[in-house]
């Protein structure tokens, strides 16, 4: 297990140049870390001691499905009750701190590392512990249903017992670290973390339906987004609509890794508006 870049928050001074790497345009977006400032924190009904960034919801014409939250909770703060919308399901990616999470009466406990999916319908609470903030990412859908299968059963994991999967003929320079079983049809979206070692890359530019939250853990390479070649780096976040060409080189000098949001395993929809 490697180290994950969690914000630092408070406020740049006075003296520092404004102009930065932010890019938004009509098929991506880039929030680099210097972005994430006090500034634009939130807070969340039904959370205590807590402050989130907001970095991705729903937008028509641009992405459509999925939110993603960088989370910052004190210790002693957190919630009860989480989320009031009907029919969400839930994945935590914890960067740092500690915090006991309890799914359906049992209880786990989350470190750096730690990942949980929690199906719809399923009551959970969290509670940040320990001596320093409990951070992690918290991305949140409405389940799609499809008939014939049941929704999926909750999963707590940490990455350190989750090998890497390499991808085929790349001598291990590019790999997966797969949460779930892509055969199981179940699951309408995956939350992973992909890893680069220097010198890996993505040798072709995907091209495809499924939109893309992809939050920076570690390390730096430059990422090819539509026509534009843009360098990215640990803490930063890009945001990409379906059909949005991409690729990758990730130059050293040492791993460059990123936690992957993409949907996946559903017919495309035929009548009427996209809704969730």
């Amino acid at each position: 297990m490697t180290g994950y870049y969690a914000p630092e928050g408070g406020l740049p001074p006075q003296t520092r140049l404004m102009t930065g790497r932010a890019i938004f345009t009509t098929a991506y977006a880039v929030i680099p870390k210097g972005c994430f400032s006090d500034i634009v924190t939130s807070a969340l009904p039904g959370w205590t001691r807590t402050k989130l960034w907001l970095i991705a919801r729903p937008m028509t014409g641009f992405s459509e499905p999925f939110s993603q939250y960088e989370m910052e909770v004190a210790p002693g703060g957190g919630s009860d009750a989480p989320d009031p919308e009907t029919g969400a399901e839930h994945w935590l990616f914890f960067t740092g701190g500690l915090a006991t999470l309890t799914l359906g009466g049992t209880g786990y406990e989350m470190d750096a590392g730690a990942y949980a999916y929690i199906p719809p319908g399923t009551p959970w609470t969290l509670l940040a512990e320990g001596t320093a903030p409990a951070r992690f990412h918290w991305l949140r859908k409405l389940y799609e249903p499809s008939p014939g299968l049941a929704p999926p059963a909750p999963i707590v994991i940490n990455e350190r017992d989750v090998p890497p999967i390499p991808m085929p003929d790349t001598n291990g320079v590019w790999a997966t670290t797969r949460f779930t079983d892509p055969a199981d049809l179940r699951h309408d979206a995956h939350v992973n973390i992909v890893t680069f070692q220097p010198g890996g890359l993505i040798p072709f530019e995907e091209t495809h339906v499924m939109e893309h939250g992809l939050y920076v853990l570690q390390g730096r390479a430059v990422y090819k987004l539509n026509q534009d070649w843009v360098e990215v780096e640990a803490g930063d976040f890009m945001w990409l609509r379906a059909y949005c060409p991409q690729a990758c080189y990730a130059a050293g000098p040492g791993p460059f890794r990123y936690l992957l949001y993409k949907d996946v395993n559903r017919h495309a929809r035929l009548r009427g508006p996209f809704t969730r």
